[in-house]
């Protein structure tokens, strides 16, 4: 029987498109700065009777990497995943077009997929009927459609995935690349997701599920994770990507090394379709299996990027988690959710929050959670409220759960 040596992986490429930042660096920085990047929608026309008139959308966005023709044949959510996976690749200095491209891949997820492609065509249906629906609908639409593209330009053949587990997507994207490399079946890949949800059907249904803040005099204190006067999330678009690279392979090109990726763990509530289970036991779950995975102990643990998303559940189930699993470290370990600032980018988010995730063990800065003015009763952890502030760490986690009972957690380390 062959026993697997497991192989060391660390970050060596990011890439990010977000309200508070069309790059991975302008993205940090608004997140060190505390800024928030919701604001009035302006993707489609709204009239006063919509109960949530605001989100957090990529103004000013342009892919750049993809030519105006090409760009037609995609949708926005591709779009926005292309140019954080250019911005990924150029950052890491791997010559794709060079060595074993079976060695390299790419696992790209999104939450929803190209929804906005899918009211395009629908509408077109509707008024001109079957024969004027456009040939790329389906090819623009597919939730894999980001990382096709991504490993046509890049020639990637190695793995070449998608996933979609709502809100956890990216956590699981990111989380199955470190497996892929760990046990030898690859030497690099671009993992993260993308998400455009911000359109008419998504914005009304996940306000006819009272998912969302309806704070419409005020939207940049909308999200408000973990503070007594959350009233639902604020939904966005987004995309990120970070490239996993073996450590080996990365030391012998000279690569920047941001951190090491060290732990994975998964698991499900089998709980409630749209609901967290309510003790938070997915969640604790995710992170022990997380920091077994890692070999560490909560101890160890310095930082925690929180799923956060400023739901009265979610949020309390999180806190719940935490104080059961962590026990009396959990008052050392500090937890900020940069949804505060972002708003929930579904199936971005995950990739969103590693990617600062990274950048607090890099930088030694914890972002802070804007907007908690009254934390809930019982919060009574180090949410980093406000500010950002410094605090040395050697190891992170960044938790993503979603919808379906999908629940993800990723450890990483400084290097």
């Amino acid at each position: 029987m062959r026993t697997l040596q497991l192989r060391r992986v660390v970050v060596t490429g990011l890439g990010a498109v977000s309200d508070i930042g069309l790059t991975a660096p302008a993205m940090w920085d608004s997140m060190r700065s505390g800024r928030s990047g919701i604001g009035p929608i302006q993707a489609f026309e709204q009239s006063d009777d919509w109960s949530v008139r605001f989100a957090g959308e990529a103004k000013g966005f342009q892919c750049l990497c993809v030519d105006g023709r090409e760009q037609k044949r995609m949708d926005r959510f591709c779009l926005l995943g292309m140019q954080a996976a250019e911005e990924a690749a150029h950052d890491c200095g791997i010559d794709f077009r060079g060595g074993d491209p079976y060695r390299r891949g790419v696992i790209i997820g999104s939450g929803i997929g190209g929804i906005i492609t899918i009211e395009e065509g629908y509408s077109k249906l509707l008024k001109t009927g079957p024969s004027r629906i456009s040939p790329f609908t389906v090819p623009r639409l597919m939730v894999n459609a980001c990382a096709g593209n991504v490993s046509i330009r890049h020639n990637l053949k190695g793995v070449n995935s998608s996933t979609a587990t709502a809100c956890a997507t990216s956590g699981h994207a990111i989380g199955h690349a470190f497996h892929f490399i760990q046990r030898g079946d690859a030497d690099a890949i671009l993992a993260g997701g993308s998400e455009a949800a911000v359109s008419s059907l998504c914005v009304g249904s996940f306000a006819a599920m009272k998912a969302l803040s309806t704070r419409n005099d005020d939207p940049q204190r909308a999200s408000r994770p973990f503070d007594r006067d959350r009233d639902g999330f604020v939904l966005s678009e987004g995309a990120a990507v970070l490239v996993l690279e073996e450590l080996e392979h990365a030391k012998a090109r000279g690569a920047k090394i941001y951190a090491e990726i060290v732990g994975f763990g998964v698991c499900g509530d089998a709980y409630h379709i749209a609901a967290p289970d309510e003790n938070g036991a997915g969640a604790q779950q995710a992170m022990k299996m997380a920091m077994k995975d890692a070999e560490i102990t909560p101890a160890d643990v310095g930082y925690i990027n929180a799923h956060g998303t400023s739901t009265p559940l979610g949020d309390a189930a999180e806190v719940a988690a935490v104080k059961r699993l962590f026990g009396e470290h959990a008052k050392t370990v500090s937890m900020s959710s940069t949804k505060s600032m972002t708003g929930h980018c579904l199936g971005a988010a995950g990739g969103i929050e590693s990617v600062a995730t990274v950048m607090a063990l890099r930088e030694g800065i914890l972002p802070p959670t804007i907007n908690l003015d009254h934390p809930d009763d019982g919060f009574d952890l180090d949410f980093v409220p406000h500010v950002a502030k410094e605090k040395k760490i050697q190891y992170a986690i960044n938790n993503t759960f979603g919808f379906g009972g999908h629940n993800v957690s990723l450890v990483f380390k400084k290097f």
